[in-house]
């Protein structure tokens, strides 16, 4: 073989398999759920994305000790035939901490924007513990842009007798906040946070993972957390006032309601008649507060469903 055609066939394999890296390079799938960052109404909010199609997004809100992570067992399931949407809270997780708004009208308001900026203008709604109150005075503020919601095991402050509620038989943290509270916690956020995981669950050894609970606690352990988390609860007097203006006019879209039924039971659903037309009540068999960790196979395939319900026209 001369040499000229010795170049020629060496230059056209490397031509070739260039190509062929280029191509795997382009056809290498994007990860099926991505973590992206936005700047809305002023703050820095980290969500997690996934999924595509025509149907309506879905925003799911997480709670108290949890960050967006605890979705992503459901995010999987719903990612098929819609965008799904999961933003860290205002202060956990990876997005900012404000200076001050921690009550839930101006949560949602936070959110709200995220959504909007994104582009979609109707969604579906999630959210368990803080988030459901988040999620509530989303619903209650834009009601025209919320076709279904789904409250998962906590209170509406505010709504109905919400004082007897099943949580506040253990409420010293809704007033744990300030310079000596920080101070006894720091360096003992998992310790902290064990009241809430073991607790809260009907059964302590079922309840949030070991390694969920070592992300949790490392992240919330980082500068400025837990006094956001504590804010959550300290702003409970103004969400309660706002609440119970909201409740002065009965949301009409469709609504999930599950609550554990070692936790809530039917106290949260009792409010959410109060405040909503067209309640759909369960109840998770077995499970306490921690419905995605404790009773996964009920709560998923609930939501689901509620979710993929076609929307009234």
């Amino acid at each position: 073989m001369s040499l000229l055609n010795q170049v020629v066939k060496h230059t056209g394999a490397v031509l070739l398999a260039a190509g062929a890296l280029l191509s795997a390079a382009h056809a290498a799938p994007q990860p099926a759920v991505q973590d992206r960052s936005i700047n809305a109404n002023g703050i820095e909010l980290h969500y997690l994305a996934a999924g595509t199609g025509d149907e309506t997004p879905v925003v799911l809100l997480h709670g108290y000790a949890e960050s967006s992570h605890m979705w992503l067992p459901l995010i999987s399931q719903l990612d098929d035939r819609r965008v799904v949407l999961a933003p860290d809270l205002p202060g956990a997780g990876q997005s900012a901490i404000p200076e001050s708004g921690f009550d839930k009208k101006t949560m949602a308001q936070d959110i709200h924007a995220m959504v909007q900026q994104l582009g979609y203008r109707k969604v579906k709604l999630v959210g368990h513990d803080i988030g459901l109150m988040v999620a509530y005075a989303y619903a209650a503020q834009y009601p025209d842009e919320v076709e279904s919601i789904t409250l998962m095991d906590a209170f509406l402050p505010g709504v109905g007798d919400w004082q007897k509620v099943w949580l506040l038989r253990d409420k010293w943290h809704f007033n744990f906040y300030g310079t000596t509270p920080l101070a006894l916690v720091k360096g003992r956020e998992r310790t902290y946070f064990e009241h809430f995981w073991n607790d809260f669950a009907a059964d302590p050894s079922h309840s949030v993972p070991e390694a969920d609970r070592r992300r949790y606690a490392a992240n919330y352990a980082r500068p400025g957390r837990m006094a956001a988390g504590f804010e959550y609860f300290h702003a409970f007097p103004q969400d309660a006032d706002d609440f119970a203006k909201f409740a002065q006019t009965p949301l009409t879209m469709p609504m999930l309601v599950l609550a554990g039924e070692k936790a809530s039971g039917n106290f949260l659903i009792n409010q959410a008649q109060l405040v909503d037309t067209h309640v759909q009540g369960v109840i998770v068999k077995n499970s306490g507060h921690w419905l995605m960790e404790e009773a996964p196979e009920q709560t998923i395939a609930a939501i689901v469903e509620f979710i993929n319900m076609p929307s009234a026209q």
